[in-house]
């Protein structure tokens, strides 16, 4: 089993000094407000299943004023006006005040969805800041083009800013995905409604501090916490929201669809689910595919849309790599996350917990083989063991359906075209890596499998240049590199005559 650290010594009691928590309300047009209602909601430190704030909780009447702010920021104030150049210089300094408070809004990330506290520090909020300076610095160099016409006219196109776009985006990297959506939208010139997801708020008000502190004018982002099924759907359903962009399961992403389409046609974006393979082939040096392969799977303890939960292994060398993996699995430590010995920290809530549980019984049921894990580790929190199953069939629950939790499934595959074949076997098409010495094997699995992102001989490799996004039930459009900007625009023809022109 793996090893547990119940953060009970010295060293680990000093991580758990966390800050207050200074931000609880909904930011709406520059100021934190309660909501109309004046509900609220808990916020529970999955660490212990204990209560650690309660949460202004925003329905439709919230969105709608919200959406006011937009739109007045929009249709009147200075933002979409302003040059490329200077969006993208208070953007910049948007950047500089996160990296002031790195470890401020690691720990609330830590404490509110159980990131690893190194992690968030190293990162997830350095990134936040990378990510909004790549889009400060594409901020000016937004351009359309000149069309050389037929007949006696001249024609160019604009990219002009979409409007008043709302994010919904989810639990498992809060601060990630704020930044994912929010910063391409920023160097845009749009003005946004952000909704974090219930289980994790506490960092994106904390962003929405630090962006008017930077000079973002006020109205340009507004975030409101609640639930999907009232501020989310709120926000797809708006008649002057002009574009939500959506990170989550492909059962929310249907209704928003749905939704965009019976109110005003809004486009949509959507990065959705995974169930995403990982071909491991028999030339593969074995060390380096496990640590591939264990990474791929827990890391931020399953909880990513494109874990490598279906491990495909050539039967040249199923028998060494299974053997290492589950001894690298029995030796990772579960605990608490502000521990710098801890590799794995607690799910996010205990509906989570529970589901990811159902599923081991599931594997068990239908005939898996548990390899190891598989159980709950301590007594408080939301903590599951890195669990392996083995003699995994492709129509089993455990290899077709997203888990969301740290649980692989693996399997065992003769030739390329077999595993090309199995590793398509899904609805999802969000993600898939490859491990080979051999060039053209990279080359021939890398352009058959159906999927928005390949890695070869590594594993969940992001960087800000580089678009993301889904094939198939895992969506359409692309966060990150210079595509992102393009769902974030709409383009203008303009055509004029030119009379007597010397040439055509």
């Amino acid at each position: 089993m793996a090893k547990y650290c119940n953060g009970s010594s010295d060293q680990s009691e000093s991580f758990d000094r966390i800050p207050p928590i200074q931000f609880t309300k909904l930011f709406i047009n520059g100021k934190f407000v309660d909501s109309i209602s004046g509900k609220t909601f808990e916020a529970v430190d999955p660490r212990t299943g204990e209560v650690i704030t309660r949460i202004a909780e925003g329905d439709a009447e919230d969105i709608d004023l919200a959406v006011e702010a937009a739109r007045h920021a929009f249709d009147h104030g200075p933002w979409p006006r302003l040059s490329g150049f200077e969006r993208g210089r208070i953007m910049m300094k948007f950047a500089d005040l996160i990296e002031e408070n790195i470890e401020e809004i690691a720990a609330l990330d830590t404490i509110n969805v159980g990131k690893l506290y190194a992690h968030g520090k190293v990162l997830d909020v350095p990134g936040a800041a990378r990510t909004l300076r790549y889009f400060a610095g594409a901020a000016d160099k937004i351009h359309g083009t000149v069309l050389k016409l037929s007949k006696g006219l001249q024609g160019y196109t604009l990219r002009e800013p979409i409007g008043v776009v709302g994010h919904i985006i989810p639990w498992n990297f809060p601060t990630v995905m704020f930044f994912m959506k929010v910063a391409p939208a920023l160097a845009s010139g749009c003005t946004m409604v952000v909704k974090p997801a219930e289980q994790s708020p506490l960092s994106a008000l904390y962003y929405a501090h630090l962006a008017k502190l930077a000079g973002i004018p006020d109205g340009v982002i507004n975030v409101v916490n609640g639930f999907g099924e009232t501020a989310g759907a709120a926000i797809s359903a708006h008649m002057d929201i002009d574009k939500v962009s959506f990170t989550g399961s492909t059962e929310v992403g249907r209704k928003i669809m749905a939704a965009a389409a019976a109110s005003n046609l809004k486009p949509v974006s959507l990065e959705l689910g995974g169930k995403s393979p990982l071909l491991i082939f028999d030339d593969a040096d074995i060390n380096e595919a496990v640590n591939i392969a264990f990474g791929g799977m827990f890391f931020n303890k399953g909880e990513i849309c494109v874990a490598s939960s279906r491990v495909y292994v050539q039967e040249g060398i199923y028998e060494k790599f299974v053997n290492k993996l589950v001894e690298k699995a029995k030796s990772s430590v579960v605990g608490d996350p502000f521990d710098p010995q801890v590799h794995q920290g607690p799910q996010v809530d205990k509906k989570q917990f529970e589901k990811i549980l159902s599923y081991v019984e599931h594997g068990k049921r239908e005939g898996a083989t548990l390899l190891t894990g598989g159980k709950r580790v301590g007594q408080k929190g939301y903590y599951i063991e890195p669990t392996i199953f083995a003699d995994v069939k492709d129509d089993m629950i455990i290899a077709k359906e997203e888990i969301f939790g740290p649980v692989m499934s693996l399997m065992k595959f003769k030739t390329m075209e077999e595993a090309i074949k199995r590793a398509n076997n899904t609805t999802y098409g969000l993600a898939a890596g490859i491990i080979t010495k051999d060039l053209n094997v990279a080359n021939t699995v890398s352009r058959s499998i159906r999927a928005g992102i390949i890695w070869i001989n590594c594993y969940i490799a992001f960087d800000v240049d580089c678009p993301y996004g889904g094939y198939k039930m895992s969506g359409f459009g692309r966060d990150y590199g210079l595509e992102a900007l393009n769902q974030y625009h709409q383009i203008k023809s303009v055509v004029t005559p030119i009379h007597d022109s010397p040439w055509h």
